[in-house]
C-alpha cells in the first residue's frame, strides 16, 4: 500500500498552501462584509471572483477532475492534500473550482454525459462560470435509501415531464445556479435500482418554483440549500442523462468520489481547528498560567492529533484502493472515513470553541460556522447511520463464526 505523492502532488500542494496563506485567509473577513453590506445572503461576492480569476491564471484549477483534458489530470491520493489545504476555508473550495456540488456534477456530465450535454452545460461549469445543484432528497421519503424517492419523471413524445417537490439541493440560491441535475422515479416496475432516471434542468424552466432556502443551525450558506417544487416542468428527452432507468447507478458513481472529498475537506478543517486551539492556548492566561500549561488542554491537543492521523490515513487508504481496484472495491473505507472524518474534524472544532470560551461562538473566528458546516456533513451524502449499517453488513457476509467453547462442567439432569 503506497500513499507517496508525485512530484506533481507536491508541487501543487506548495503552490495551493502559498495561495491560501496569500490570498483566501486575508479574503475570508471581505467575503463576509461584501454579504454583509450587500444584505443578501446569497450574492456573490466580488472578492470571490477575484480570488478565482488569480487561481485560474496560475493553473490551479479544477484539481479535482481526474481526467487531463478537463482537469488537472490527479489520481485520488494525489488529490486528497489538495482537497485537505482548500477545505482549511468554507470558502477555500470555489476558489479552485473545487466546490460540492459541481465536483461531482461535473464528474457525471464527464462520464455520462452527451456531446450536446457536455457542451452546453459541462464546459460553462468547467470555466467557473456557472454552478450547479443536485435535486435527490425528498421532504416526504426517506431519502437515505434512494429506491424510496417518488419524484416523477415521466416520457411524454419527445419531452420528460417533472412533478414532486425536493429539498437541501445545495446551490440552488447561488447566483451563477443555472442547471438542476434532478433524480426521480421514471419506472414503476422493474428491478428495485433500474426505476430511476437523472434529468438536466434549466433552473428558469416553467414550473420549476424555489420555495425557500433552508438555514444549517441559523446559517443561510451563501450557495443556499433549497426547497423547490416541479410542477408540470417540461424538459426535451435530450436532456436525459446516460440512458432510462440509470439513475442510481450513475449517482451511485458520483456519490463516491463526493463522499472522499468530503472528507479530505473534513481533515484539513480540523488541521485548522487545531491551529486556532493551540494559538488561544498559546495567548491566554487564567489563574496565573497559560492556558496551554493545563493538563485537560494538553490532552486535548494530542487526542485531537492522533484523531486527525487516523482520519488523514483512513482518506489515504480509501483514496488508494479507489484508484487501484476502484470505487466498488473502496465502498467499504469511503463509508468508514465518511463516518469518521467529520465526527473527528467535530470533536476537534469542539475543543477550539471550549479553548476560546464564549469567543468561539461569535463569528470573530470561523470555528462557530466550521461547526455547523461539518455536523451537516455527517448527514449529507448518506447519514453516518446509513454508512454504518452497510459496513456492518459486510463485515456480517465475509467474518467466520465464533468458535464458542462449551463449559467442561457436566450436568446431571
Amino acid at each position: 500500500m503506497t500513499f507517496g505523492y508525485s512530484e506533481r502532488s507536491a508541487d501543487l500542494q506548495e503552490q495551493v498552501s502559498q495561495f491560501m496563506k496569500e490570498l483566501v485567509y486575508p479574503a475570508e473577513k471581505t467575503y463576509d462584509e461584501q454579504l454583509r453590506l450587500a444584505g443578501d445572503p446569497h450574492l456573490q461576492p466580488q472578492v470571490m471572483e477575484e480570488l478565482k480569476a488569480q487561481a485560474r491564471e496560475r493553473g490551479l484549477w479544477n484539481l479535482f477532475h481526474p481526467h487531463r483534458d478537463w482537469g488537472a489530470g490527479l489520481s485520488n491520493v494525489d488529490y486528497a492534500p489538495l482537497a485537505e489545504i482548500t477545505g482549511r476555508s468554507l470558502i477555500g473550495p470555489e476558489v479552485f473550482n473545487c466546490s460540492a456540488p459541481d465536483t461531482g456534477n461535473m464528474e457525471i456530465l464527464t462520464l455520462f454525459g452527451s456531446e450536446e450535454q457536455q457542451t452546453k452545460w459541462l464546459k460553462p461549469l468547467l470555466a467557473g462560470e456557472i454552478r450547479s445543484a443536485f435535486c435527490m432528497t425528498e421532504p416526504d421519503v426517506a431519502s437515505s435509501d434512494p429506491t424510496n424517492i417518488n419524484f416523477r419523471i415521466e416520457r411524454d413524445g419527445d419531452d420528460y415531464v417533472l412533478n414532486g417537490r425536493k429539498w437541501w439541493a445545495t446551490n440552488l440560491y447561488h447566483p451563477h445556479c443555472e442547471v438542476l441535475l434532478v433524480f426521480g422515479r421514471s419506472a414503476d416496475d422493474g428491478p428495485r435500482h433500474r426505476r430511476h432516471s437523472i434529468v438536466l434542468v434549466p433552473i428558469d424552466a416553467p414550473g420549476v418554483n424555489v420555495l425557500r432556502a433552508l438555514p444549517v443551525f441559523g446559517y443561510q450558506h451563501q450557495e443556499g440549500h433549497a426547497e423547490i417544487e416541479f410542477d408540470n416542468v417540461r424538459v426535451s428527452a435530450r436532456n436525459l442523462i446516460g440512458s432510462e432507468g440509470q439513475g442510481f447507478a450513475i449517482g451511485q458513481a458520483r456519490l463516491g468520489p463526493g463522499r472522499i472529498h468530503h472528507c479530505m475537506r473534513s481533515v484539513g478543517m480540523a488541521e485548522r481547528a487545531l491551529e486556532l486551539l493551540c494559538e488561544r492556548a498559546r495567548s491566554r492566561v487564567t489563574f496565573g498560567r497559560q492556558v496551554s500549561d493545563n493538563a485537560n488542554i494538553q490532552d486535548w491537543i494530542a487526542e485531537s492529533r492522533v484523531e486527525i492521523e487516523m482520519a488523514r490515513l483512513l482518506v489515504m487508504k480509501a483514496a488508494w484502493l479507489m484508484d487501484t481496484v476502484g470505487n466498488r472495491q473502496a465502498r467499504m473505507e469511503i463509508a468508514a472515513i465518511k463516518v469518521a472524518a467529520p465526527e473527528i474534524a467535530l470533536k476537534v472544532i469542539d475543543r477550539a470553541i471550549q479553548v476560546y470560551g464564549a469567543g468561539g461562538l461569535a463569528d470573530d473566528t470561523p470555528l462557530a460556522a466550521m461547526w455547523a458546516f461539518q455536523r451537516c456533513v455527517r448527514i449529507a451524502d448518506g447519514p453516518d447511520e446509513v454508512h454504518k449499517r452497510s459496513i456492518a453488513l459486510r463485515e456480517l457476509a465475509v467474518s467466520e463464526p465464533a468458535i464458542t467453547h462449551g463449559s467442561s462442567s457436566k450436568r446431571s439432569d
